[in-house]
């Protein structure tokens, strides 16, 4: 996907998602996107480049860099809990939306239970 579509993919995504809020806490340049306060993926262009910023399991994150070029660590955040997508082209939409998925998926996983809008064991499994 490229810049403009890899965003909007990941945005569309975003607004499928219960209780998935945008803000702009560290100025027009960065889009946060939270749940629950909890932030889950972040957009900016601030790099050069459009990039989608999203939490991802530390294996999952190192096993993702390794297989594709266009996911590097997360910009400006833990390396080890973060990854970036880069707008290259070779990310298909079922992986854009399975990541970002996940993302808010890991950061519901640590919400009380009250507070969680889905339960994150179930969310977004796809049927085989």
């Amino acid at each position: 996907m490229k810049g403009g579509t890899l965003r909007q993919h990941a945005r569309n995504r975003v607004w499928e998602l219960p209780g998935a809020t945008l803000e702009h806490p560290f100025g027009p340049d960065w889009d946060v996107f939270k749940v629950r306060e909890k932030v889950f993926m972040l957009m900016t262009e601030i790099t050069g480049e459009p990039i989608v910023i999203l939490k991802a399991d530390p294996e999952d994150a190192r096993a993702l860099r390794e297989q594709y070029a266009d996911i590097t660590p997360g910009y400006h955040m833990n390396k080890q809990h973060w990854i970036t997508l880069h707008p290259d082209g070779t990310l298909e939409k079922d992986l854009v939306d399975d990541l970002v998925t996940e993302s808010y998926r890991l950061v519901i996983g640590n919400l009380p239970h009250a507070q969680r809008p889905v339960d994150p064991r179930t969310f977004g499994q796809r049927e085989l």
